[in-house]
């Protein structure tokens, strides 16, 4: 056996620019919409604006007799030839609708395609769409999830004859003793709002026959060309082997592009029909109105504590505002909430019941988190009203309840096992970073004076690097290939669909320290299912954890390989060979010592290769994690608030994210500061408004109000490392992090500063309208 040594040329670690930035920033990669293929049509759809309604005739007349006109088709067109939107999530009793790429004689939300018209250009096409007439009957609507589960409630799908489409629990523990025991109950009422994800890109695809050899290419901007493949053949029946999905630079994904939407489904069944690509570009409304929402949870929060604090018990009740139909994982994502419901904390009982629930709005699905935030935002919510209650210091109070690091792994009451941690080292280092006496100090100066000052903490943890495939509906391994080339360069070619991640730059990072050749040697390919061949692709923060580690698999086939071939060619053994520096040579001898070329021309050229060794030097893997990985941290945040107007300053915002071993320390901190920004979203601004009929009124910039600029301040980031022994970079995954860890710490620093008042909770966005209210109801009590 050859003698490998852990010596590396020091990429990993290394806090390094992207290498993918350049032609990002250039103005020279390609979008979706930058594809241009000969003879190529271009599909616009017509949308209901009616939330619920029954259509009674399309009338496409007039548009096909418009100029560059190729054809308008109805669901009686296209739904015989396109199966319905498949949904993954496995839930017992799951009562799902069929959900066709056109709507059939019944429309149940606003953005529900009704029909499709193609046309040479896009402007014809979008003219001849505003032609095609409708005729609509209205019918009647729900939009309140708790309404909707009312007796005698509109029922967004009367062949379900209820609006329940399953109900779901999670426990462990004795949680009726522990509520027996407890010395008080304290309860809160909490409203996750719905959000919009908004990427800079909206969804688009181009799809292209060729009859020749009956094989379909479809560019689409997604996460999931992986998945794509495996699912598009049974909604348009053309095989696997048949299909490639091509995902080019995506501009924003944030689980919105994680799913199977029907435009894709039908622009590949127009290129066949039509025997020309087909292109469709999503718009800012219908962007708004009919790619996935998230969060939209209701929940009835129940603690069970003792006078001291200790707290025995967590009881739940949960509503989870589906939407009018399922997605890919639309019914799955409220379960995940369930999962990491305790946090970082010792809770020895939980329950949790969960009732999924259709209205006449679009679906929701995976969002930033996908169903951890929610979790997060309840449990470190409900530490401060613990606190608050008992007039308990909160620090203290999540201090008591951290496992030690000497627990882990850690088994928590729903079932988890959390693989490492020390929470309270990364508590320590944010507050030390946050200079909290200073903070606390600067806080009770300025209630002495008359103002508003609050602080937040939040102490997070959540599930990541998904995952082990019995946990996964499709999977949760990860392919990867590395060839050295005859020349000795290196290509890399990965499963994972990094999409602003970084990981052609990380993966590169690795590779170079462990083949120990130059990173400018290297080249990673993603995102082609025609190149990489293999992959369930990127989403739940999985992309380096568990793609990086098939990375790593295939690195030590190829240096086991090398090591024969280097023997043979030194004239002497695999067990006296040394591989360092990237180059082998005999165990501590200072000989002749062979690099990467000289082995690839010998492997490739083949002509002097040992007896048995198969030509070539590459090596392809799949690494299949056997648990997920649990990232965790602290994140503070101090807020000054207006009391004549009730906007919101964040002042100081720190944060400390332990995501295990960091390949690229650049990358990381990037991809905390962008989920921070999304979590001063949700905390501050955003919120999707359907009024009682079912329209949406947030369907564009100017009515959606996302944080600009100048409501992002200065972070003070900071990290610890704690790695995980589940893959082997020890690695977790960072790419939800901030959005999981920011929102409470936000939300807490808000009350907290409206607390002296006697305000107790607000449910988010913190806008200033609500927040000016809640202190003149104060006043008027005064």
């Amino acid at each position: 056996m050859s003698t490998i040594t852990a010596e590396t040329t020091g990429y990993v670690g290394r806090a390094m620019k992207r290498v993918e930035d350049p032609r990002l920033i250039k103005g020279i990669a390609t979008y979706v919409d930058d594809l241009r293929l000969p003879g190529m049509l271009h599909a616009v759809f017509v949308r209901s604006p009616h939330a619920h309604a029954r259509i009674a005739r399309i009338d496409g007349a007039a548009a096909r007799a418009m100029a560059g006109v190729v054809g308008v088709f109805s669901g009686a067109d296209v739904n015989a030839h396109c199966g319905t939107v498949p949904c993954a999530a496995a839930i017992p009793d799951l009562k799902a609708p069929a959900h066709t790429v056109l709507a059939g004689d019944r429309a149940y939300f606003v953005g529900h395609p009704v029909a499709v018209v193609v046309a040479s250009t896009a402007y014809a096409a979008a003219d001849a769409a505003d032609a095609v007439d409708v005729d609509y009957e209205p019918l009647p609507v729900v939009a309140d999830p708790e309404k909707a589960i009312e007796a005698g409630s509109p029922l967004t799908h009367p062949a379900l004859g209820t609006n329940v489409a399953y109900t779901w629990n999670i426990g462990g523990g004795d949680i009726d003793a522990a509520f027996a025991q407890a010395d008080r109950v304290i309860r809160q009422r909490i409203v996750h709002q719905r959000l919009t994800p908004m990427p800079i890109e909206p969804r688009g695809c181009v799809a292209s026959f060729h009859p020749g050899d009956g094989t379909l290419t479809l560019w689409t901007s997604t996460q999931i060309p992986h998945l794509l493949r495996t699912l598009l053949p049974g909604m348009i029946g053309v095989a696997e082997n048949k299909l490639r999905i091509v995902a080019p630079e995506v501009g924003g994904g944030f689980g919105a592009k994680l799913n199977v939407y029907a435009e894709e489904a039908l622009c590949c069944h127009l290129a066949m029909r039509l025997g020309a690509p087909v292109k469709w570009i999503e718009r800012r409304r219908e962007n708004a109105a009919a790619t996935i929402h998230g969060r939209d949870q209701i929940g009835d929060y129940e603690v069970a504590v003792k006078h001291d604090g200790t707290i025995l018990g967590l009881r739940i009740r949960t509503i989870a505002d589906l939407g009018s139909y399922l997605q890919l994982l639309t019914p799955a994502v409220p379960t995940l909430t369930g999962l990491v419901v305790t946090g970082c904390y010792k809770i020895p009982a939980v329950r949790m019941d969960v009732v999924g629930v259709y209205t006449h709005k679009m679906c929701t699905d995976a969002y930033r988190g996908a169903g951890r935030p929610e979790a997060t935002y309840l449990i470190e919510r409900l530490m401060d009203l613990v606190a608050g209650e008992l007039g308990l210091d909160p620090i203290e109070l999540r201090r008591r309840h951290f496992p030690r690091p000497d627990e882990f792994p850690f088994k928590t009451s729903p079932g988890l096992v959390y693989d490492s941690g020390n929470y309270d080292g990364a508590l320590g280092k944010a507050m030390e970073l946050a200079r909290w006496d200073e903070l606390v100090g600067r806080r009770d100066a300025r209630r002495r004076e008359g103002g508003l000052s609050g602080i937040g903490v939040s102490t997070y943890v959540e599930i990541c690097a998904m995952g082990p495939s019995k946990a996964m509906p499709a999977g949760g391994w990860e392919w990867g290939c590395v060839r050295i080339e005859i020349s000795g360069k290196v290509t890399v070619i990965t499963g994972a669909t990094p999409h602003g991640q970084g990981q052609e730059t990380s993966f590169a990072q690795i590779v170079a320290d462990r083949l120990g050749v130059p990173i400018e040697d290297i080249v990673v390919l993603r995102g082609d299912t025609a190149v990489a061949h293999y992959g369930r692709d990127t989403y739940g923060s999985r992309g380096t954890a568990v793609g990086g580690s098939a990375i790593v698999m295939c690195i030590d086939r190829i240096v086991e390989k090398a090591a024969r071939l280097a023997a043979h060619l030194l004239e002497t053994t695999p067990d006296r060979v040394e591989f360092r520096g990237g180059t082998f040579g005999l165990t501590g001898g200072t000989g002749k010592r062979l690099g990467w070329g000289d082995l690839a021309g010998e492997a490739y050229i083949a002509k002097n290769l040992p007896a048995g060794f198969e030509p070539g030097l590459d090596a392809s893997a799949f690494f299949e994690p056997q648990n997920f990985t649990f990232p965790f941290g602290t994140h503070i945040c101090a807020v000054d608030v207006d009391r004549d107007t009730g906007a919101v300053q964040i002042v100081k915002y720190v944060a400390v994210d332990d995501c295990g071993n960091q390949i690229n320390p650049l990358l990381v901190e990037g991809q905390v500061q962008g989920g921070i920004a999304h979590s001063i979203g949700q905390a501050l601004f955003e919120r999707t408004v359907y009024d009682e009929n079912g329209q949406l009124l947030t369907g564009e910039f100017m009515d959606y109000a996302l944080p600009r600029a100048e409501d992002i301040p200065d972070y003070v980031l900071g990290s610890t490392c704690t790695p995980t022994t589940v893959n082997p970079l020890g690695a977790k995954g960072v790419g939800e992090a901030g959005t999981i860890g920011a929102t409470p710490a936000i939300a807490n620093a808000v009350i907290d500063a409206l607390r002296p008042l006697g305000v107790r909770h607000l449910d988010l966005p913190l806008v200033p309208e609500k927040v000016w209210r809640a202190i003149n109801r104060s006043r008027s009590t005064d």
